[in-house]
């Protein structure tokens, strides 16, 4: 009660601000009961009554929920984003839906038919097996993950990794990957930024997997095994060709050993062209990994 109660006077005398269009704002969404179970993982998150662990231990949260959750996507932006972003910002996310390239994971254009590779990869074969991302690079979206890298807001990575394991879920079985490596950067832009978006994405899925009683494994996150051995512009801005020559040989890994016969996500925040990943997953072939996946939290158009 008393929660419930300081929670309405906080509301009441300090509304909150949408982080996108900088309107006041309250929160008055309701959702669905499996949403709603799910989604109590990030308010008790937010309000830091006790730890993730303790949290998880007094929370029945299954696989079903999990499952039923995944068939709505926008939904499930909304309710994550709703401390953060209003009603009319988050309406404009699009999640990322069939039918799609089998490989790089474009949206194409027609939305007849079924999944199939594109042209480009079909005339350039990727490195990686497939590539997949949970919504559309643009809108609320776009300005959601620029506010968590450039303008510090890192309140957004608990939500935005909740998303991000959703589309795990969805394109992912049971079994399927046994290490996650998210994309480093080099370590004069670490210093700048002060973090790696990549790594705060999936930091805490181990406590989500952990959760889930046994229905999922829960798989390591390895930041230190693949490495930037080189400084390099940022892609943004570039075409093509001058991202492929910008970031060849940029990586490396620290310790093949780690990765010999490993079944590897690949995770980043966005998937333009592809020429990071694919340099990436070059690198960890090479080193003897078994397989390399990728998934991002947004496509490019």
């Amino acid at each position: 009660m008393w929660v419930r109660v300081t929670g309405a006077m906080k509301e009441a005398f300090f509304p909150t601000r949408c982080l996108v269009c900088g309107s006041f704002f309250r929160n008055s969404r309701q959702e669905n009961r499996s949403l709603k179970t799910f989604l109590q993982i990030l308010s008790n998150w937010e309000q830091g009554f006790f730890g993730l662990e303790g949290f998880f231990q007094k929370t029945d949260l299954t696989k079903e929920h999990v499952e039923e959750c995944l068939g709505m996507d926008a939904k499930v932006f909304v309710a994550l984003m709703s401390p953060f972003i209003c009603a009319n910002c988050s309406d404009t996310y699009m999640a990322v839906e069939s039918p799609i390239c089998s490989t790089c994971g474009v949206v194409f254009e027609s939305r007849e038919g079924e999944d199939h590779d594109c042209g480009e990869c079909l005339n350039a074969p990727k490195r990686f097996r497939m590539a997949r991302s949970a919504g559309v690079y643009d809108k609320v979206l776009m300005a959601a993950i620029h506010c968590l890298k450039y303008k510090e807001k890192i309140q957004l990575a608990r939500p935005l990794g909740v998303l991000l394991f959703m589309a795990f879920c969805r394109y992912w079985n049971k079994g399927n990957i046994n290490l996650i490596v998210p994309i480093p950067l080099h370590k004069r832009k670490f210093r700048s930024r002060g973090f790696n978006t990549s790594f705060l994405l999936v930091k805490e899925w181990a406590f989500i997997l952990k959760a889930l009683n046994g229905a999922l494994p829960v798989i390591p996150v390895a930041g230190d095994i693949l490495v930037r051995k080189r400084w390099t512009e940022p892609q943004t801005g570039l075409g093509r060709k001058e991202r492929l020559q910008n970031i060849k040989n940029a990586f490396g890994v620290s310790d093949s050993s780690k990765v010999k016969g490993k079944k590897i996500l690949l995770v980043d925040d966005v998937y333009t062209t592809g020429a990071t990943a694919n340099e990436c997953a070059k690198v960890l072939l090479r080193a003897g990994a078994a397989r390399v996946d990728v998934l991002t939290l947004a496509r490019a158009m």
